[in-house]
């Protein structure tokens, strides 16, 4: 087993990630349209949470199942603390800090699952609660990224009325909560994980030649369209600046060894030690994005979105995949 940088570039759709980079970079026309990316996202989602779920019904809840769901709320929860804290040293918009964090608490379904894709090809097997993980990741990260701006908001609210301004109104938490729960990638998946449970490995067999036998053809069209947006915000990185760019490729490295220390520590098998990784290293640039360009209106989408998009996605494509495979096979001595 060999899961070095070449195994992972030669894959066919990540060379497609390339070519919608190089389409964008020589200004070709090139693209999908937007109907087209809606349903490969959707795609996406089905066919992990068809594999996850009835993978989950087969083994059932163990108590590594229990522990990785539990650790994965933890961790969702606890990287926006710790990156809020370290964002506000050198930004200036708090509500920027709180909106980042947000994106960096919670998940990339899609580098999920190209990791989900790498590890198979290499025949280390993870269970299907992962795919449990990634669903129950998303909230917590949201939740927290509204109390870290309602923090903010309480602290500048007096500043504000002094010098007779006015803040921008925020939604309601209740609002917040259901766009949080209810958000169509989000529901897909949970739904198709539920689906996968109750239909079990029958179901599996009967949704293969959909979600299965055509997987990685409509994988490769997806990571194209993710290469074409990657090409078309990279005039942006102007606007990043050095700091958040340090921060989108050093944060998922950081996270993801705090990740592998406790996976190490609670005793988890090593694919879903890895993959536990790449849950904590990834950020997310579809669902979060969304809910908090209302629940904070504050902060610059241009910043969260191109940080998570631009920055962490690539580099935990091209770079961390491999990566944090090392890091996993050294501790444990694979």
């Amino acid at each position: 087993m060999d899961g070095n940088l070449l195994t992972n570039l030669v894959d066919p759709p990540i060379l497609f990630f390339f070519f919608g980079i190089f389409a964008r970079l020589i200004k070709s026309d090139l693209e999908i349209p937007p109907a087209l990316t809606k349903f490969f996202s959707l795609y996406m989602l089905m066919a992990i949470g068809i594999k996850g779920g009835s993978g989950l019904a087969e083994s059932g809840v163990s108590r590594e199942a229990v522990l990785i769901i539990i650790s994965a709320i933890v961790m969702a929860t606890v990287v926006p603390i710790y990156s809020y804290y370290i964002l506000r040293m050198r930004l200036k918009n708090l509500y920027d800090a709180a909106a980042i964090s947000a994106t960096y608490g919670s998940v990339s379904a899609i580098t999920f699952i190209a990791s989900s894709e790498f590890i198979s090809k290499l025949g280390i097997p993870h269970g299907g609660y992962m795919a449990v993980a990634l669903v129950v990741m998303e909230s917590p990260a949201i939740v927290m990224a509204v109390l870290l701006a309602g923090m903010v908001r309480s602290k500048l609210a007096l500043e504000a009325k002094a010098t007779g301004s006015k803040s921008n109104r925020s939604l309601p938490m209740k609002k917040i909560l259901h766009e949080a729960f209810t958000d169509g990638t989000h529901l897909m998946l949970i739904a198709s994980l539920l689906i996968g449970v109750a239909t079990g490995m029958e179901g599996k067999k009967t949704m293969s030649p959909f979600t299965a036998d055509i997987f990685k053809g409509m994988l490769a069209f997806f990571l194209l369209e993710m290469g074409l947006s990657v090409g078309s915000r990279l005039r942006e990185m102007k606007e990043v600046g050095v700091f958040l760019l340090g921060f989108g490729v050093i944060m998922p490295v950081i996270n993801s060894g705090v990740a592998l220390a406790i996976g190490h520590f609670l005793g988890f098998a090593m694919g879903d030690a890895y993959m536990f990784m790449i849950l904590v290293a990834s950020a997310s640039y579809i669902a979060v994005p969304a809910v908090v360009r209302h629940a904070i209106p504050e902060a610059n989408p241009s910043l969260y979105f191109t940080m998570a998009l631009a920055i962490t996605f690539p580099f935990n494509i091209v770079f961390g995949i491999p990566l944090y495979y090392k890091m996993v096979t050294f501790v444990w001595g694979a």
